[in-house]
């Protein structure tokens, strides 16, 4: 379904009270409607067009707020904007978490955030800014917030204590974080239960909140693109380049051919260093030492090979709006490919090895299962969806950067379980090593780079990032300065499911089953 089949259907359900309309900066359709008729829109498009829920968007305009529903879906469709007015007096808003519970933590963010109140929605407040550390009431993302003043005083809540579920005679809870040794970052669980199966699991993040979104306001672009590259250095390329891509929309330019070409082998060797990390995590988490080192060793060859092909591990500096900052040479590309492929030998080979380890198995295999109706409820992405047989790859759905000109399949499990996830990360490494290897053999000479004019407008930017969709609402002043930039990234939406796959297992099934949602603390608490 295209646009304007789209507007047609919406002007037969809701005659005049909603507009629709292309976004005047870049592929996007907007959707304007009153407020009131936001749940039921939001449920036609979720529950009978069968679009995902990407994320909201919180704009305070000098006279009204104006709120962004992210929509998307197939490869014929554009992103679709669910759009919303009101007064900046009027703070309450109507909650769509109850037909659209994936945005339920965007509505929890939004009212910590802005002040908005989600009517209907069950549980406000004490989600980024904790009540036993923080009043309500602070709203650090309104624009009379100043960052360069302290507080004038906090007021935590006195009364506050840890949510508590589970209420039957003889219910406990065991905490656990947030503070961890060696390298894990700070996050606290509360798990809940009766006996030995975890009957609730609540996660209680944004301990290292650091406000990237309200930095960035009043920036040069550049300068955000620098918060974008690192404020996950795991996925640096991958926000950054989403960054780029709405930069170059508002700027009306498109990157050379060899930059969109360098863009996916960059993207694609990002995804094969991640995934390979990843599968280490799950090895050590069922104390499988041996493999766990392989693959260590694995992931630091893939970070050297990284820093002697671009100058950086983890890839920094490389992007631009308008393509790169920098040129690869072909032949250097091409020892990379085959040193990417030798390295994806010795993967198939350990994986093999894993595959005939029954006690391996034993620790994965009908452990943390999350159905396809629950991946999708809650808005599941990347690996962890696709494990979960939701199949959505905005590398195939919304195609950027050329990919639909390359051969590759986006590989899908149904049984929703450690394994299934485990194998999706086997298989997409695979996936992206074919990719680099296509991507080096479609390099031609060329200039990097288009000069990317900052104009001011607004666009959204999207990439598949090593854990799923990444989406970035940019929006540039008249001044020519960052006014509002808007972060959703993958870990934000698996996060909120993670309790799908613990509760009802055994507590000593949490490490494993953590470690194969491959959650990201940094890129969650941006």
């Amino acid at each position: 379904m295209n646009l304007s089949d789209l507007s047609q259907q919406m002007a037969q359900r809701w005659h005049d009270q909603v507009r629709v309309r292309t976004e005047p900066h870049g592929p996007c359709g907007e959707v304007e409607c009153p407020a009131g008729l936001l749940p039921e829109i939001a449920r036609w498009l979720f529950a009978e067009l069968d679009y995902s829920f990407a994320g909201l968007i919180v704009e305070e305009d000098p006279a009204q707020w104006v709120l962004r529903y992210e929509f998307h879906r197939a490869r014929e469709d554009v992103p679709v904007q669910v759009v919303v007015r009101r007064a900046l007096a009027e703070r309450t808003f109507p909650s769509i978490s109850d037909c659209v519970h994936a945005a339920d933590w965007h509505e929890r963010e939004a009212e910590d955030m802005f002040g908005l109140i989600f009517e209907g929605h069950p549980r406000l407040g004490d989600f980024i800014l904790h009540d036993d550390v923080w009043q309500e009431g602070v709203e650090p993302m309104r624009h009379k917030f100043q960052t360069s003043l302290a507080p004038p005083e906090r007021r935590p809540n006195p009364h506050w204590s840890l949510r508590r579920i589970v209420q039957t005679p003889g219910a406990f809870a065991m905490p656990i974080g947030p503070v961890f040794s060696g390298l894990a970052e700070s996050v606290h669980f509360q798990l809940e239960t009766v006996g030995e199966d975890v009957i609730r699991c609540i996660p209680r993040l944004f301990y290292k909140y650091r406000g990237i979104e309200k930095i960035a306001e009043g920036r040069a672009p550049q300068d955000a693109l620098l918060l974008a590259e690192r404020f996950c250095a795991t996925s640096a390329f991958a926000h950054a380049l989403a960054f780029c891509q709405a930069m170059e929309t508002i700027g009306g330019v498109e990157p050379p051919g060899r930059a969109k070409t360098l863009r996916v082998f960059l993207a694609e060797l990002e995804r094969l260093r991640h995934h390979v990390a990843a599968i280490e995590g799950i090895c050590e988490s069922t104390a499988l030492a041996v493999a766990a080192s392989q693959m260590a060793l694995l992931q630091e060859e893939l970070l050297r090979l990284s820093g002697a092909l671009t100058g950086h591990r983890y890839l920094f500096g490389l992007l631009t709006p308008g393509g790169l900052k920098c040129d690869l040479e072909d032949d250097a590309c091409q020892r990379a490919i085959a040193a990417a492929q030798d390295i994806l030998r010795r993967l198939r080979q350990l994986e093999k090895m894993l595959q005939f380890s029954s006690s391996f198995l034993d620790r994965l295999e009908e452990v943390g299962v999350v159905g396809a109706k629950d991946a999708r409820t809650h808005g599941l992405v990347g690996p962890v969806a696709r494990a979960s047989g939701v199949v959505r790859d905005v590398r195939k759905a919304l195609p950027y950067c050329g990919y639909e000109a390359f051969n590759f399949d986006v590989p899908i499990e149904h049984e929703g379980d450690g394994y299934a996830r485990l194998r999706i990360l086997f298989a997409e490494a695979a996936q992206s090593a074919s990719l680099m290897q296509q991507a080096g053999a479609a390099l031609r000479p060329g200039p990097i780079h288009t000069p990317c004019p900052s104009r001011p407008g607004a666009a959204l930017g999207w990439v598949e990032a090593p854990r799923g969709a990444a989406f970035c609402w940019l929006r540039i002043s008249e001044a020519g300065q960052v006014a509002r930039y808007r972060l959703m990234p993958p870990s934000f939406a698996n996060w909120h499911g993670l309790h799908l796959a613990t509760e009802n297992f055994a507590f000593q099934d949490f490490p494993i089953i953590l470690a194969t949602f491959d959650l990201s603390v940094a890129e969650n608490d941006r």
